[in-house]
């Protein structure tokens, strides 16, 4: 089932929660609603579930207008953050719940019922706890029962409020995957809700990235990462460094006594911010001829399969320390330790011109040969 939002917006009172916007969502998506807290996206969840009425604009299901629908109309399956199950019923008692409160005319048969809960049962890997209460299930377990229970009215929509957030990290991860592979295999259309990066990028097939009400950018998990439309997606989709600079009016950035020198190209001679992410940095024992970025060493932190270095600017401004993530492999703890001098050395990043909101993307692939890095 498609879905169509057009013109839409929501006040409180004085608060506009919802700026006029509008979105267009493909049959069998799975489309992730991503920004920080206030930016509107679980506002806009509950309207296109009914929960809440809208100011403006319509909302389509197909060919159908469901704007002024009430949400039992609308045919949605909800999932919320907190399981919502019935702690006097049994898991599948829990499944069953919606299929037995249908209208007369719509409900299924006893055997009907019966049949349906046990298939989603085994679907989500449950059967053999459906006598079980919800108290003597796992977070995770929980999860799905509230899954099944939404799919069981087979809901034309289905829609998730940051599903996995009451859930630890392995737990939110195994969830991701599983939910992703049943979406693949029953190709329903659902919007989920979530602040996680991580899980916009890994089960969207689009991410709408929202602040303060508005859309800033709708793109696959790929394109949205390697073309951020704005400051503000490529801020709040990862690590990313700022350098303040002043261009110089020949032929360099400066800020106080660190320098950059970009690409010959006339958009950057100009002031502006240059944005560079953590992965994009790298280390040295001095400058380059293109690059002079002193600082040093605050901390070294070994997560996972990285090594995350935090530096603070020695003689030029930054607003925060800069986060270099740098492989096992390229990270020696006898020469990259906390206190060390280093130079910061960027091999691509983002210009954004003073007062403009686009980016220009480059790379300084002359560095291998003109800078001396580390020995590893």
């Amino acid at each position: 089932m498609s879905i169509s939002i057009n013109n839409l917006s929501k006040n409180f009172g004085q608060f506009q929660a919802l700026t006029p916007l509008d979105l267009q969502i493909q049959d069998g998506e799975m489309i992730g609603l991503l920004g920080p807290s206030g930016s509107g996206k679980t506002t806009l969840l509950r309207i296109i579930a009914g929960l809440e009425n809208a100011n403006s604009g319509s909302i389509l299901f197909g060919e159908r207008d469901v704007t002024q629908l009430h949400v039992r109309e609308r045919h949605v399956g909800f999932v919320f953050q907190n399981y919502a199950l019935f702690r006097h019923m049994t898991i599948e008692d829990n499944v069953a719940f919606g299929l037995r409160v249908m209208d007369k005319a719509q409900r299924p048969s006893a055997q009907e019922v019966t049949k349906r809960v046990a298939h989603l049962l085994e679907v989500v890997q449950l059967g053999h706890l459906a006598k079980r209460y919800p108290e003597q299930l796992s977070g995770g377990q929980k999860q799905r029962i509230s899954l099944a229970r939404a799919l069981a009215t087979r809901p034309e929509v289905l829609l998730l409020d940051e599903p996995f957030g009451a859930l630890d990290s392995k737990v939110r991860k195994e969830l991701r995957r599983w939910l992703r592979s049943l979406h693949d295999e029953m190709k329903f259309t659902s919007v989920f809700v979530t602040h996680d990066q991580d899980e916009a990028m890994e089960l969207s097939d689009r991410v709408v990235v929202m602040s303060n009400g508005r859309i800033e950018q709708v793109d696959t998990p790929t394109q949205l990462f390697a073309q951020p439309n704005s400051q503000f997606v490529f801020n709040f989709l990862g690590n990313v460094n700022v350098f303040k600079s002043q261009w110089d009016g020949k032929k360099q950035w400066s800020n106080d006594q660190a320098w950059v020198i970009p690409h010959d190209k006339k958009e950057f001679q100009q002031n502006g911010q240059l944005f560079v992410r953590s992965h994009e940095l790298t280390l040295s024992d001095k400058a380059s001829p293109q690059i002079n970025l002193p600082a040093k060493i605050m901390s070294v932190s070994p997560v996972g399969a990285e090594v995350r270095v935090e530096v603070a600017p020695i003689g030029w401004q930054a607003d925060d320390f800069w986060e270099i993530t740098l492989s096992h492999q390229h990270f020696d703890p006898n020469k990259i330790k906390r206190g060390e001098d280093v130079f910061l050395i960027p091999h691509a990043g983002y210009f954004f011109p003073e007062g403009s909101d686009t980016p220009y993307q480059l790379t300084w692939p002359f560095l291998e040969k003109d800078t001396v890095m580390f020995e590893i």
